[in-house]
């Protein structure tokens, strides 16, 4: 099951809005068949290490990540598909929330005269897929932060200057993190600041660059923007509460723009935003900045991991931090995280953080 879920990580990023699901196929104490949900959510791993498994698959165990779909919709049910190749034994790690198999693949095996075992590693898949989850059970991807600053909180000097703050291994662990997330967000303050490009870079990994998203309430984005100049490239979406005809020069750039519900300052509301992308089958999410996105995020209750980057240097008061004000007026208001993994990368620090709401 552990080289399953290895298989499954290698679709992070690449599959949505299916789930990232790996499968090995065992016979006499011998690997016969693996795969692993393929770019676009098509084929699923059970169909692919079945074809790779051959005549070997009969008789053999299954070791998949979640349980095999009972549905049809661009290919046959997985779990018929293991059955038609006489599969002896399946053993899963997760039963798929999907309310279109939801216990039902485990049900088809079974009476298909399949010994079925579950929950083998469970908290381990949960992990691997709790963006296709939170999408199911929350209505919104999973959605995560990160930043990279100094020692105390600072993403840019007074006057908006930030390359680098951290170093290059740093910076190519953040490309590692946009290859494997669906889309990577900014808010129009960073875009128009550092004129990114949000693409994935590291070597290999080039393909992989996910949806860019600008949160962008008054439709300041430039048409010059690399963003909008590379959209007919790289999928790019603005949300926005405008509402006008600059709307269709984008459009006609190649810019998809999602009209989002205004709050009280006529900013694009943000627990509606990820509404809407998640309806749009958006699983994994990936914030990047400013401190404005990360603050209304964060008073929204929308953040659910954190991923810090801190640079061993000290920029002081007058520098811009990596989180706006947000409405904090006692202790007992602040958003509290876990941190549950600390990595050195190279000359920085790598920590991860994940949504706690009880205390230290």
């Amino acid at each position: 099951m552990r080289a399953a879920l290895a298989l499954a990580r290698r679709g992070l990023g690449d599959v949505w809005p299916n789930p990232a699901v790996g499968c090995v196929i065992v016979k006499d104490g011998r690997v016969v068949g693996r795969g692993w949900t393929q770019s676009g959510g098509r084929p699923h791993a059970e169909t692919e290490a079945l074809r790779r498994a051959g005549d070997a698959a009969l008789g053999a165990c299954a070791y998949v990540t979640l349980e095999p779909c009972n549905h049809f919709g661009q290919t046959p049910p997985c779990a018929q598909a293991l059955l038609d190749a006489g599969v002896a034994r399946v053993v899963t790690a997760l039963e798929d929330p999907d309310p279109r198999t939801s216990g039902t693949g485990h049900e088809r095996l079974r009476l298909g005269g399949v010994d079925v075992v579950t929950d083998v590693l469970r908290s381990d898949a949960m992990s691997v897929n709790i963006g296709f989850l939170s999408r199911l059970r929350n209505g919104r991807p999973w959605t995560t932060l990160k930043t990279a600053t100094t020692l105390d909180g600072k993403i840019a000097a007074k006057g908006g200057a930030s390359q680098w703050i951290t170093g290059t291994a740093a910076r190519a662990r953040g490309h590692v993190l946009r290859a494997t997330h669906d889309a990577i967000m900014v808010g129009i303050g960073t875009a128009l600041a550092d004129v990114p490009m949000l693409t994935c870079r590291a070597a290999g990994l080039e393909e992989r660059s996910p949806v860019r998203i600008v949160v962008d309430s008054a439709l300041r984005l430039p048409l010059e923007s690399p963003l909008v100049e590379t959209a007919r490239k790289v999928p790019t979406w603005v949300l926005t509460a405008y509402e006008g005809p600059r709307c269709d020069d984008f459009v006609a750039r190649g810019v998809k723009i999602i009209k989002g519900v205004s709050d009280s300052d006529g900013r694009v509301d943000m627990t509606d935003a990820l509404a809407v992308l998640g309806k749009l089958g958006v699983t994994r999410l990936l914030v990047e900045g400013g401190g404005a996105l990360a603050a209304s995020l964060l008073r929204a209750d929308l953040i659910d991991n954190i991923h810090w980057f801190r640079a061993d240097a000290i920029m002081g008061a007058d520098g811009i931090s990596a989180i706006s004000e947000f409405g904090i007026t006692h202790p007992d208001q602040m958003a509290r995280f876990a941190r549950v993994k600390s990595l050195r990368v190279g000359c920085d620090l790598m920590e991860t953080f994940e949504k706690r709401r009880l205390d230290c």
